[in-house]
């Protein structure tokens, strides 16, 4: 597939909300998409990882792995994004796990489970995205 988010995962994370939340992708597969994210500077006033940053990182996860199933010539946007946080993170990195529920021509579907570094789980995400035939002059 020809489409910036398969062709280098770097490409998706230069100059974007990625890169200041230092999101890493260390798994790039469209069943099961991995990612880490730094609980330094993602903190909220108590010194937890804010819950926003695991928003942010979880739709992350979820709208590459959609854009990845979406088939080339689409795009994919986030619908809903629905996030449980189940405890707080206070240091070192949090892993995201990111894998289809649904995908399907028009809609798709992902759980992004995000552990701490004792592998529990700190937030549990579920992401729909919508896929669409890609605007003329877009990279889809």
């Amino acid at each position: 597939m020809n489409h910036p988010v398969t062709e280098d995962p770097n490409l998706v994370l230069t100059e974007q909300l990625t890169e200041k939340l230092g999101i890493q992708i260390t798994e790039w597969e469209a069943k099961r998409l991995v990612g880490t994210m730094p609980v330094a500077g993602n903190r909220q006033p108590y010194g937890l990882l804010h819950g926003g940053a695991s928003a942010a990182f979880a739709e992350t996860l979820g709208s590459i792995a959609a854009v990845m199933n979406a088939g080339e010539g689409r795009i994919a946007v986030g619908l809903e994004l629905s996030c449980t946080h189940h405890r707080a993170a206070r240091e070192g990195l949090v892993t995201g796990v990111c894998t289809p529920l649904h995908v399907g021509r028009t809609t798709a579907t992902f759980e992004i489970v995000i552990s701490d570094e004792s592998d529990k789980r700190v937030c549990t995400a579920r992401l729909t995205c919508v896929s669409r035939d890609a605007p003329p002059g877009a990279k889809g």
